[in-house]
C-alpha cells in the first residue's frame, strides 16, 4: 500500500504539472523556476501534512480514505501546507545564507550555480537571491490557491482559509523575530521560546491540526482543545530540531554538522547554555556563534553545550511538553479512535522519526 507521504508527493507532482502547463508560455526561464519548485517540494518528513490529516480524522473519525473524492480533496489540502513549508524554507535558507537543504544545494545556491554555469553576465549571487525570493513568493501563492480550491465543502474551506491566513502572518512575523533575535548579544530563554513558538511550533503542528479539523467541520471547542495538544508538541519538535542543528549528524539533518552554530542561531538551547556556563566559557561560546567554524571548533562549542547542562535541560523540557500534550489529548472532545494515532504521530515528531 502506498504510504501517506508518497500520496502527498504524488499530489504535489500533479499540482506542479498543472502549474508548469500554465507557465509554459513564459518560456525556459519560467521552466527553471518550476523545476526548482519541484526540487524544493521533494522529500522531507511531511510533518505538516500528517498533522493536517490527523486534525481532520480527529473530528471526522477514521475511514476518510473510503470516500475517494473526499480523501483526494484532503490530500490537496495537506499538500498545500507542504507548499507553505517549502516557501518558508526557501526564504529561510536565503536569510541564513545556508548552502544546503536536505543534502542538496539550497534554492538560492542552485540558482546562483545555474547563472555561473551558463556564463550569463551580471552577479550570480544577486541572481540567486532574486530568484529564491521570487520562488518563495510563488510557492506561498500556490499554497493559498491549492487549499482554496482543494474540493472540500466551501464553508469548511473558508474556515480553513482564515486559519491559513493567521498561520502565514504568524510564521512571517516569527521569522522576523528570529532575524531580530540574531542581532542581539544575549537572548533570554523567554525571548528564544517566543521566537520558536511563532516561527516554527505553531505552523508545524498546531495550525495544521486546526486546518485539518476545520476542514472536517470542527466546533470551536475542538479547535481550542487541539491547541492544548498541538502547541506543546510543536515546541518539543522544534527543540529537538535545535538539538540536531547544533549537535546532530549531517546524515540525519541534511546539513553540515554544527550548522546552527556557524549560522549563530540564538535558540532556547543556546540561551540555556549561556546561562549555565562560567563567564569565560560563555564568552567563548558567544564569540564562536555565527563564525566560519572548522570541525575542531564546532566540536569545542558542542562540548561547551554539553558541559553547560543545556542539552539535559532541553531534553527534560521536551519530555515535559510531550507529557502536557498527552494530558490535553486525553481530555480533548475529539473522536476516540483518533487519539492513538495522534499520540504516535506526536512521538514520531519529537523523536524525529517523521
Amino acid at each position: 500500500m502506498i504510504s501517506f507521504a508518497d500520496q502527498v508527493q504524488a499530489t504535489l507532482d500533479t499540482v506542479l504539472d498543472e502549474h508548469a502547463r500554465r507557465l509554459e508560455p513564459l518560456g525556459e526561464d519560467a521552466a527553471l523556476l518550476v523545476e526548482e519548485a519541484r526540487t524544493s517540494l521533494r522529500g522531507g518528513k511531511r510533518l505538516r501534512a500528517a498533522f493536517c490529516r490527523a486534525g481532520f480524522v480527529a473530528v471526522h473519525g477514521p475511514g476518510v480514505e473510503d470516500d475517494q473524492t473526499t480523501y483526494a480533496a484532503l490530500l490537496r489540502a495537506c499538500a498545500a501546507l507542504e507548499i507553505l513549508h517549502a516557501s518558508a524554507l526557501v526564504h529561510d535558507d536565503f536569510m541564513d545564507a545556508s548552502d544546503t537543504r536536505r543534502g542538496r544545494p539550497a534554492a538560492h545556491r542552485a540558482f546562483e550555480s545555474q547563472h555561473q554555469q551558463a556564463g550569463w553576465p551580471g552577479d550570480p549571487t544577486a541572481y540567486g537571491a532574486a530568484a529564491a525570493i521570487l520562488l518563495g513568493d510563488l510557492l506561498l501563492t500556490w499554497a493559498d490557491e491549492l487549499l482554496r480550491e482543494c474540493g472540500l465543502p466551501a464553508e469548511r474551506v473558508t474556515a480553513a482559509m482564515r486559519l491559513l491566513d493567521l498561520t502565514r502572518s504568524e510564521v512571517i512575523a516569527g521569522q522576523f523575530l528570529d532575524v531580530s533575535v540574531q542581532t542581539r548579544a544575549r537572548v533570554t530563554v523567554e525571548e528564544a521560546t517566543r521566537m520558536l513558538r511563532y516561527k516554527s511550533a505553531k505552523y508545524s503542528v498546531e495550525r495544521p491540526l486546526h486546518i485539518g479539523a476545520a476542514l472536517a467541520g470542527a466546533e470551536p471547542a475542538q479547535i481550542e482543545a487541539l491547541t492544548g495538544f498541538g502547541l506543546p508538541i510543536g515546541e518539543a519538535f522544534q527543540l529537538r530540531d535545535d538539538l540536531l542543528g547544533a549537535l546532530g549528524d549531517s546524515a540525519v539533518t541534511g546539513k553540515p554538522a554544527g550548522d546552527d552554530l556557524r549560522e549563530g542561531k540564538r535558540t532556547v538551547l543556546i540561551a540555556h547554555a549561556l546561562t549555565g556556563l562560567a563567564d569565560d566559557d560563555a564568552q567563548r561560546l558567544d564569540a564562536g556563534l555565527g563564525t566560519p567554524l572548522d570541525a575542531a571548533e564546532v566540536a569545542e562549542l558542542q562540548e561547551l553545550l554539553r558541559r553547560s547542562g543545556a542539552v539535559e535541560r532541553v531534553e527534560k523540557l521536551i519530555d515535559q511538553l510531550t507529557e502536557d500534550a498527552f494530558t490535553a489529548l486525553d481530555q480533548a472532545p475529539i473522536h476516540d479512535a483518533s487519539r492513538e494515532g495522534l499520540r504516535e504521530l506526536a512521538l514520531a515528531a519529537v523523536r524525529r522519526e517523521v
